[in-house]
């Protein structure tokens, strides 16, 4: 069994602890606050960062509109004529893709 000591901190920090716990005990949670903290400093991140996430994201819809535009440009130029409500839907999320895909960026 774990030697056990008692660690006295303020009120707030107390408090702090309780609402971000979640199931975890307190010496649970500090444990898991100190090895992240330490893990930070070495530079072992099991995270991405908000911005490089959102750059993730951007990139896949860029991806999945170069790929929409692929298949109905090869499809057309076979001379398939595409069923109404598959071209209409394809047409859609393309149209919405490409709008999104402009959200963030700076116009020039």
């Amino acid at each position: 069994m774990a030697e056990k000591r008692m660690l006295i901190v303020d009120a707030e920090v107390a408090r702090k602890i309780d609402e971000n716990r979640g199931d975890m005990s307190c010496s649970e949670f500090i444990n898991f606050l100190i090895d992240s903290q330490l893990k930070g400093e070495t530079g072992d991140q099991n995270y991405v960062a908000k911005e490089e996430f959102q750059q993730f994201a951007q990139g896949m819809k860029e991806l999945l509109r170069n790929f929409l535009e692929f298949f109905l440009s090869y499809g057309l130029e076979l001379g398939k004529q595409p069923q109404d409500k598959t071209f209409d839907e394809l047409s859609r999320k393309l149209q919405a893709l490409g709008s999104s895909g402009n959200k963030g960026k700076k116009m020039e």
